[in-house]
């Protein structure tokens, strides 16, 4: 597939496949940003490590996505999709880096997202995030996403809240 462009963000360039790098870096990139934004430790950078590595090995082409935001060759921010079947999908890996914080890249990934449910009529979505991703969460919340679950954790290092968000299709577009 072709690299996205959006006109908001003229030097970024939005793939939907792997190139050389980009496991590692993403994997690096949710390491380094949680810890120096949250103080999370080593925990989550093997969670992530171990979850996304699963992820690519078993990538189901055509179900699963991922989008993949680069400037200069360099990952500024991503989202994935894994398909876990009856129209059911998880939102995963979303992030972007301090820099373009601010500037409309999570929301540019996140609609990418959204469009791709809608065309390919996932009827739900759920992820997992934790309390302190509050501009996240406000992305969530408008687009129709809904706090489902909320569990106290130390899993990352840190004590905190884990939270499990819910979407589901309008059941007027159910019946489309």
């Amino acid at each position: 597939m072709p690299s996205l462009k959006n006109p908001s963000l003229p030097e970024i360039h939005i793939n939907n496949h792997f190139e050389p790098g980009d496991i590692g870096a993403i994997i690096e990139l949710h390491g380094r940003l949680y810890h120096d934004s949250f103080g999370f430790g080593l925990g989550f950078e093997k969670y992530v490590a171990h979850t996304f590595a699963e992820f690519v090995c078993h990538f189901q082409e055509g179900k699963d996505q991922i989008w993949i935001a680069k400037a200069n060759g360099q990952i500024k921010g991503c989202i994935a999709l894994i398909d876990r079947g009856e129209k059911t999908a998880q939102l995963r890996y979303f992030i972007t880096t301090a820099d373009y914080r601010g500037r409309g890249l999570g929301k540019l990934l996140f609609d990418f997202f959204m469009q791709h449910i809608r065309a390919h009529l996932y009827q739900k979505v759920y992820l997992w995030t934790t309390e302190n991703l509050k501009v996240a969460a406000h992305l969530y919340l408008q687009e129709g996403f809904y706090l489902a679950e909320q569990r106290e954790s130390d899993t990352f290092g840190i004590p905190l809240i884990e939270q499990k968000y819910h979407w589901e299709l309008p059941a007027a577009d159910k019946t489309k």
